[in-house]
């Protein structure tokens, strides 16, 4: 197994990893004093701006293929033109997810594609009906317009506002040299004029446009919120498609570690067992070809591979405990974890809350996953203790392994923490790693409770 442990070569000054593996700086200000210069503020806002002139051709189009192709249902034209709108919407549809992923940072999956049984034309329009993402993609064209013209407005009004009075003391000059008035107009009504000119009132106004400016960003960051939902739940794909496409790829995932055990369980015989019962089957035949001319160098030989057989044996029980240990089966994950606690290197507190057994799949996979963690433990944790927590919580089955080694265990290292996590994933499990440079490290596993 690859080490899971390691120096963390960051600078500590940094406060981790950006988008696109950059570093990401140090926060000086506040995040409310920092979210109207910050550049997913601007985004988003550019995005709301956006929002208006893409929703009412999306509403147009929408509105005009619906109402000419339920006109020409009554003929054979309205049906084949209904899918065509619908496949329009869908290709509007990428238009609108990229504009997501650019200016939201939002990235959200292509919808399941239109397959059609036969490949023809007909066969196309009754799948492209039948998809429930084109009439999605089509209701999100009749219902973005209405929410895009509140949101243009209400962002455009106050954020214009805001930035408008925020820097009054600028322009203030403008008013008495160009336009014959003393300052912007608050009030008046023919007898009298109140205008914003004095210094107190300069101030005042912009401490107003501050108020909002600042109010504004989370105004902007509200709606673009909106906007995301909107986008994830009507132009992505489907839940039911994106638990077949997880369910897939977990397959995958299994599939690929049990050919990679059989390979393992193969090599361990081939290069183990196999290759010293041969051996053990040829100093037996010498021994029998020397028991009436030399018995004693026989009986040496046989002694010899008595002792061959034993290691033999033993392989073949280590073989057997690595496939599925019959302690695990027998007695269950607390007796199987402190076998493993006890071929640890360091000293190992096992504790098991359990009322009740998991599943045996599930249980197999908690006992392989604290074997590999107390492994890493051992190898390259360079720790002096370590603790097995094992507990019941809901309908999930949790595991936490603990050591107060030099800690750096990264996931992304390509580690064999990473192999865990899949092996973790493919039946719907967690693995999160808590190990800051210097220890300790905290592993937490959660697994799902099937009785």
């Amino acid at each position: 197994m690859a080490t899971a442990y390691g120096p963390d070569t960051r600078d500590p000054q940094r406060a981790g990893d950006g988008p696109g593996g950059r570093l990401a700086t140090k926060r000086v200000l506040p995040a409310a004093l920092r979210a109207p210069i910050e550049a997913r503020t601007w985004r988003e806002f550019v995005y709301l701006m956006l929002s208006l002139p893409i929703g009412i051709v999306l509403f147009c189009f929408a509105i005009t293929m619906t109402s000419l192709s339920a006109g020409l249902l009554i003929t054979f034209l309205g049906i084949p033109l209904l899918a065509a709108g619908l496949a329009a919407c869908r290709g509007l549809g990428v238009l609108e997810r990229a504009r997501a992923r650019a200016l939201l940072k939002l990235d959200v999956a292509d919808p399941e594609p239109v397959r059609g049984r036969t490949g023809g034309l007909m066969s196309w329009v009754g799948a492209v009906l039948k998809s429930g993402a084109s009439w999605r993609h089509l209701l999100y064209s009749l219902l973005h317009f209405p929410w895009a013209v509140f949101a243009f407005s209400v962002s455009l009004s106050l954020w214009a506002s805001g930035w408008a009075a925020l820097t009054y003391p600028l322009y203030s000059w403008v008013f008495p040299a160009y336009a014959g008035i003393d300052g912007v107009q608050l009030y008046g009504d023919g007898t009298h004029d109140v205008y914003l000119d004095s210094s107190a009132e300069l101030a005042l106004t912009s401490a107003a446009g501050l108020v909002i400016v600042l109010g504004t960003a989370w105004v902007i960051r509200g709606l673009a919120a909106v906007d995301g939902l909107m986008v994830t739940g009507l132009l992505g794909p489907s839940r039911l498609a994106t638990r077949v496409t997880e369910l897939e790829s977990d397959r995958g995932v299994v599939v690929d570690t049990a050919a990679a055990d059989l390979r393992r369980i193969e090599r361990d015989l081939h290069d183990g067992a196999q290759a010293r019962l041969v051996a053990l089957a040829m100093d037996l035949g010498l021994a029998k070809e020397k028991l009436t001319a030399d018995p004693e160098a026989a009986a040496k030989m046989v002694d010899e591979a008595h002792g061959e057989v034993k290691v033999a044996l033993q392989e073949l029980r280590d073989l057997a405990r690595g496939i599925h240990p019959a302690v695990l089966t027998d007695r269950g994950l607390d007796a199987a974890l402190s076998a493993i606690a006890s071929r640890c290197t360091v000293p190992v507190k096992v504790e098991v809350d359990l009322s009740s057994r998991p599943a045996q799949a599930i249980e197999g996979i908690a006992y392989f996953t604290v074997s590999e963690l107390l492994q890493n433990v051992s190898k390259h944790a360079h720790a002096t203790r370590a603790s097995v927590d094992v507990w019941r919580s809901a309908d999930r089955l949790m595991l936490q392994v603990t050591d107060n080694g030099r800690g750096g265990a990264d996931l992304a290292s390509g580690s064999g923490l990473a192999g865990l996590t899949e092996r973790l994933d493919a039946v719907d499990g967690i693995l999160v790693v808590e190990s800051p440079v210097g220890g300790p490290t905290k592993v937490t596993a959660e697994l799902p409770w099937r009785g």
